[in-house]
C-alpha cells in the first residue's frame, strides 16, 4: 500500500534531542515490516499538539484530496493532535476521502467497540495532559510562595542559577551589569535624563544590552527596567497570564504560540520573592518620579490633531507619525524609521509631509466621494434592483409554500376519510390531525410574513434625481462642518492606507455600503414626526435647521451612503 508518514515534536529541546528522528525510525520500521511503500514524509518540528493550524499537517490534508497515497502512518495519536476533538476531525476528514489513518502504537479499530475504546483513550490522554499542566502550575506556585525564584531568565543585572541538588534556583548579582543598572538609575534620578538620552549615553559609552540584533537599547527595554522592583530586592511571580492578543501586530497564518500577549492579574495574586537588591528604594522611587516629571513637561507630549495617524505610511514601508515642532506651529508626518533606529542613523531619507495639507486633501477627497450624486444614484439603483430580486424570490417561495399547505390539507382529508371508514382509531386520528394542523399553521404564518414583506416592497419608490442632488448638497455641507473626532472615526472606517510623499498622496480604502433593515422610501406622509431610526443614523449628516419634511426625504438616501 502507498502511504505517507507524519511526525511532530512540540519544543525546541525535543528538536535538539532529535526525538522526531526516533519517531520516523519507528514509523519506517513498521511500514517496512508490513510491506508498505512510503511515498511522502511530513514533519512539523516545534509545533504544539494543541494547535491544529500547522504548515505540514495542512499540506498533508491538501495532498490527501489529490489521492497521492492510500493511507497516513503516524507513530501515536497524540503526535497527530493533543486534543481528541482535533484527532477526530482530521481522521474523519481523511476517512471521507478514502484515506486510512494508521498508528504504530495503536492497532486500527475493527468495530464500534474498538472505536469507543479508542475515543475513551483519547479523552483520558487529553485529561491527563490537563492534569500534568495543572500540577506544574501548582508546583511552581508553591515554590514561589516558599521564597524560591521560579523563572528561566533573570532581568538585566542578575544571573539565574538553576536548581542544583537540594538548592533551589536563585538570582545572583552580575557585577558588571549591576554597575550599569546603578548608573542608569542615577542618571535619571540625579541628572534628570530622559529615557532617550539614557539610550544615547549608553551608546556613547559602548554599553550594549544583553540581547539586541542592532546592539542598541530600546525605549521599551529601559521603561520595563525602571518598573522592575527586583532591583530593590522584591521579585514577583504570578503577576500576569498569557492570553491571545485582541489586535495582533502580525497577521500570520501559522503561529507556533497563540497566546503571545499578557494580561496583568490582580495585585492580590502576586507572589513576592525576596532577592538581593542592586539599588536603594529611595533611588528607585526618585528615578520613577523624575520619569513622570519628564513625561508631563515634555513639549512633544502636547496633543495635536493628526487626522491620518496610524494609516499614513512612508515609501520605505514604515508608518509615518505626527510631529509638531515649534509647539504645534508646523505639523508634519515623519517616517518612524528614525525612531526605531535611534541612536543609530536613520536608513530612510524621505522628507516629512505637511500634516495640515495632507489632512485637508484627504478629507476633501472623501467628502466628494461620499456625497457624490452619481454614486448615490448608482447605489439607489442597486438597492432597488436587489429589493426587486428579493421580491421575485419571495413570490416564488410563497408559491412553493402554498403548494405545501395544500398537501397538508389533502393529508388531513385522507385521515378524516380513514377515520370515517373506521380504519384508524380516535386516538390515532387526533394525534395525526394535531401534528398536521401544527405544521400547516406554521407554514401559513410563514406565508403571511413573506406576503407582508412583498406588500411593503411594492410601495417603495426610488428617489428621483432631484432628491438625490438635494441630499448630496446637504451631506457635503454637513460633512465639511464635522469636528475632528467625527472626521477621525470616518477616516478609520473608510481608509486602509495612505502612502505619503511630499508631492503625492496615494489613498487606498473603501466605503462600506451596507443595507440598513426596515428603511422605506416614502412619497406620502412627510409631515409626520421622524422615526426613531432618524437621529441615530442621519443627524450628523444634515444641517440642524433641516425640517421634518426634508429629513424624511433624506432617510432612505442616507442608508445608501453609509
Amino acid at each position: 500500500m502507498l502511504i505517507a508518514t507524519y511526525a511532530r515534536v512540540s519544543t525546541k529541546r525535543q528538536e535538539d534531542e532529535e526525538t522526531i528522528e526516533t519517531q520516523i525510525m519507528a514509523v519506517n520500521d513498521w511500514a517496512s515490516k508490513n510491506g508498505h511503500t512510503i511515498v511522502k514524509e511530513y514533519r512539523d518540528e516545534g509545533w504544539s499538539g494543541t494547535i491544529l493550524a500547522r504548515p505540514h499537517l495542512d499540506e498533508l490534508r491538501l495532498d490527501a484530496r489529490k489521492k497521492l497515497w492510500e493511507a497516513v502512518l503516524i507513530y501515536d495519536p497524540d503526535r497527530l493532535a493533543r486534543k481528541y476533538s482535533y484527532q477526530e476531525l482530521v481522521t474523519d476528514e481523511l476517512s471521507e476521502l478514502g484515506i486510512q489513518v494508521l498508528y504504530v502504537t495503536t492497532p486500527p479499530a475493527k468495530d464500534d467497540s474498538d472505536k469507543l475504546l479508542y475515543g475513551v483513550k483519547g479523552l483520558f490522554a487529553e485529561y491527563e495532559r490537563a492534569r500534568i499542566s495543572e500540577r506544574f502550575r501548582l508546583g511552581k506556585l508553591r515554590k514561589a510562595r516558599d521564597g524560591n525564584v521560579v523563572t528561566s531568565q533573570a532581568p538585566y543585572g542578575y544571573d539565574y542559577i538553576p536548581k542544583q541538588g537540594d538548592t533551589q534556583g536563585y538570582y545572583k548579582i552580575n557585577k558588571k551589569e549591576a554597575v550599569v543598572v546603578q548608573m542608569i538609575f542615577e542618571w535619571v534620578a540625579n541628572e534628570g535624563l530622559t529615557v532617550r538620552k539614557v539610550i544615547k549615553r549608553l551608546q556613547e559609552l559602548d554599553i550594549p544590552p544583553r540581547k539586541s540584533k542592532r546592539g542598541v537599547w530600546n525605549t521599551s527595554t529601559l521603561t520595563t527596567l525602571f518598573r522592575n522592583e527586583t532591583y530593590i530586592g522584591i521579585a514577583h511571580y504570578n503577576r500576569s497570564v498569557a492570553v491571545v492578543p485582541d489586535n495582533p501586530l502580525k497577521q500570520e497564518k501559522y503561529k507556533r504560540v497563540k497566546k503571545t500577549s499578557r494580561r496583568w492579574k490582580p495585585e492580590a495574586d502576586w507572589v513576592q520573592i525576596p532577592v538581593t537588591a542592586i539599588i536603594q528604594k529611595e533611588l528607585f522611587d526618585k528615578a520613577r518620579k523624575q520619569l513622570k516629571t519628564n513625561f508631563e513637561t515634555c513639549v512633544r507630549n502636547k496633543k495635536n490633531e493628526y487626522l491620518l495617524a496610524n494609516v499614513i505610511y512612508c515609501t520605505c514601508g514604515r508608518k509615518r507619525a505626527g510631529e509638531g515642532p515649534q509647539r504645534g506651529k508646523h505639523l508634519y508626518y515623519r517616517c518612524t524609521d528614525r525612531v526605531y533606529s535611534y541612536p543609530l542613523p536613520s536608513s530612510c531619507h524621505e522628507k516629512g509631509v505637511n500634516a495640515r495639507i495632507a489632512d485637508k486633501l484627504t478629507w476633501d477627497g472623501i467628502v466628494n466621494l461620499m456625497s457624490s450624486p452619481e454614486l448615490l444614484m448608482e447605489q439607489a439603483k442597486r438597492w432597488m434592483t436587489q429589493k426587486q430580486a428579493n421580491t421575485s424570490d419571495n413570490t416564488e417561495s410563497i408559491k412553493e409554500l402554498k403548494e405545501e399547505v395544500e398537501k397538508f390539507k389533502k393529508e388531513e382529508t385522507k385521515y378524516i376519510k380513514a377515520y370515517g371508514a373506521e380504519i384508524i382509531s380516535m386516538g390515532q386520528f387526533q394525534e395525526a390531525m394535531n401534528d398536521l394542523k401544527l405544521r400547516r399553521s406554521a407554514l401559513e404564518r410563514t406565508v403571511g410574513q413573506i406576503e407582508s414583506e412583498v406588500k411593503k416592497t411594492d410601495i417603495i419608490v426610488s428617489p428621483n434625481e432631484e432628491q438625490i442632488y438635494k441630499f448630496s448638497e446637504a451631506a457635503k455641507l454637513q460633512l465639511k462642518e464635522l469636528g475632528f473626532e467625527a472626521k477621525r472615526r470616518i477616516i478609520l472606517k473608510v481608509v486602509n492606507t495612505v502612502l505619503g510623499q511630499q508631492r503625492q498622496l496615494r489613498i487606498r480604502g473603501y466605503l462600506p455600503i451596507q443595507e440598513i433593515q426596515n428603511v422605506k422610501f416614502k412619497t406620502n406622509g412627510r409631515d409626520r414626526r421622524p422615526t426613531k431610526r432618524w437621529p441615530h443614523y442621519n443627524s450628523y449628516l444634515l444641517p440642524r435647521s433641516t425640517s421634518s419634511r426634508r429629513k424624511s426625504e433624506y432617510t432612505g438616501l442616507h442608508s445608501l451612503l453609509l
